[in-house]
């Protein structure tokens, strides 16, 4: 009787195609929330894009050089990715314990602590808004956009995770 071939585990890439998808989606819907539908992004809102500022091209460079790159490189990018949005998970959870009042919020984004500013800087802040990182502006079956970007970032892991543990095929 043979042996079978070794198991090799790799990048799957219709999950890779799904993760870059749902992202793309999400954060296209939080810059039309902001620049169509005029909610203002708080501070810890612009942290959780960085996830797919970072992440969103590293998965158009695996998906559209897949041919060239070596499973090493896929597996490396995906795991790389998926580290990033596990990040924005935790600061989508993070942001939604703050505006839900479980997490006391950074000072510099809930209104705590002192500010120093002299009258001159004043008057330049005519036409800024600042939202408070506690202030829901946007609520869906009880879900903030916070919310909703955890369980996006959630998923795109889940996903990138399952790309690269879930496809187990044996070399012939």
């Amino acid at each position: 009787m043979a042996n079978p071939a070794p198991l090799t585990v790799g990048p799957n890439r219709n999950r890779i195609n799904a993760a870059f998808t749902l992202g793309l989606f999400a954060i296209l819907g939080a810059l039309a929330f902001e620049h169509i539908g005029g909610l203002y992004p708080c501070p810890l809102c612009l942290e959780q894009r960085w996830p797919y500022y970072v992440g969103l091209p590293a998965l158009a460079l695996l998906i559209f050089g897949w041919e060239k790159l070596n499973q090493h490189v896929r597996v490396g990018i995906s795991v790389g990715v998926a580290g990033l949005f596990a990040w924005g998970t935790w600061l989508g959870v993070y942001h939604s314990g703050v505006e839900w009042g479980i997490f006391e919020g950074p000072q510099s984004c809930v209104g705590i602590g002192d500010v120093a500013v002299s009258m001159d800087m004043l008057g330049d802040l005519g036409g800024v808004r600042i939202i408070p990182c506690d202030a829901v502006q946007f609520e869906l079956f009880g879900i903030s956009l916070a919310g909703f970007n955890a369980i996006v970032s959630a998923t795109i892991v889940v996903l990138l995770v399952m790309s690269i543990w879930g496809q187990v095929s044996r070399k012939a």
